[in-house]
């Protein structure tokens, strides 16, 4: 049954002449292609502001524009990056010498992407819980983003888990906007980059994170089908699945993995060509230990790519050592390419922590 819906559903959107479906395909399976990865730069000038206020770096658009050029300038970044997702204030920003930052991207051989939702704010009648916002006026926003180069976008939403929650009402709300999202994504020609997060804030084990991951992520493919969004043209990006922070069994690297995979297989339909993990906090070497065993144990059987999508398990390295200095922007990114070869070999199975002592 979910196959013949899948089959009507790719139909109707082959039949929309607005919609390439050919190029959200290609686009979606370059992103997840080889052993590179996704690099999210995507945080909101507050939330950038907050580290570098850790730092001692200026909180200025001059400052974020110096640090996010850094990045992007990374020489062979291509090397281990497919794409980078952007900020809204980010995708409109230049190089110093007036080069605009999606032409720079682009012409290092890396697709451009934008995060476009506003945000969780609290939900009614949900206490504790959260609804991500930035529907309204989304598909004129996907257009202008379009225009400028952008070719895929990201959409978050965020999941506690506590006594009775996630609710039904929440994870429901939060699926449908996903999908609704994903729906207009694919409309303007944009692969939706679908991101449904479960927190590892908390004491839950590693079995409750895996029972209702697995059922937010059953609930968001639901949606998907609801809503007709081509499988074939998105990417996952889902939380791995981890005891909470509070919890006081920790689980092993092998433990992580196989309780992630099972999840998986459970609730991802096969027709999606790239699951991309969000690091969830988790510092960058446990992240890509993670990533490897995941590939390592079980690649050669899985039906979708096994890949990252991370922020600061990337980022943060660099920045502490960039600390908003010229003289340390080399250095920086060094650094910050180590850590996108680390990943990119996690993808392959063959991350050591050796590496971590290692130069690019």
């Amino acid at each position: 049954m979910v196959g013949q819906t899948a089959a009507k559903n790719l139909q109707l959107k082959m039949e929309q002449p607005k919609m390439n479906v050919q190029k959200l395909i290609d686009t979606a399976k370059t992103l997840v292609a080889s052993d590179k990865g996704l690099l999210a730069i995507d945080e909101s000038s507050p939330t950038c502001n907050k580290r570098f206020a850790k730092l001692g770096i200026p909180q200025t658009e001059e400052c974020r524009r110096v640090y996010r050029e850094l990045i992007i300038t990374t020489p062979s970044l291509c090397k281990f990056i497919s794409g980078v997702i952007l900020y809204d204030e980010t995708i409109r920003q230049q190089k110093k010498d007036g080069t605009p930052f999606v032409q720079v991207i682009t012409e290092a051989e890396i697709i451009p992407g934008i995060k476009v939702d506003i945000g969780a704010k609290d939900m009614a009648g949900h206490p504790g819980e959260t609804i991500t916002e930035g529907l309204d006026g989304l598909r004129d926003r996907l257009q202008e983003y379009a225009q400028m180069g952008a070719r895929f976008a990201k959409w978050r939403a965020v999941l506690t888990i506590n006594t009775n929650i996630p609710s039904v009402g929440s994870i429901e709300a939060n699926a449908q906007a996903l999908a609704r999202y994903a729906a207009l994504c694919q409309e303007a020609g944009l692969v939706p980059i679908v991101e449904p997060e479960v927190l590892m804030t908390g004491n839950h084990t590693l079995e409750q994170c895996g029972e209702v991951t697995a059922k937010v992520l059953q609930t968001v493919f639901q949606q998907l089908y609801t809503q007709r969004v081509m499988l074939e043209g998105m990417i996952l990006k889902p939380n791995m699945v981890l005891p909470g922070l509070a919890c006081p069994q920790q689980a092993t690297v092998e433990e992580v993995a196989d309780a992630t995979v099972q999840c998986l297989l459970r609730s991802v339909p096969a027709a999606v060509p790239g699951i991309a993990f969000l690091s969830g906090g988790q510092s960058g070497e446990l992240a890509s230990a993670h990533l490897n065993a995941m590939n390592l144990r079980f690649k050669a059987r899985l039906p979708w790519a096994l890949t990252f999508s991370f922020g600061r398990a990337i980022q943060q390295p660099a920045l502490e050592l960039w600390q908003g200095k010229e003289s340390n922007v080399s250095a920086a990114q060094q650094v910050l390419l180590h850590r996108a070869k680390c990943n990119g070999s996690a993808r392959q199975g063959e991350y050591k922590a050796e590496m971590e002592w290692t130069k690019v």
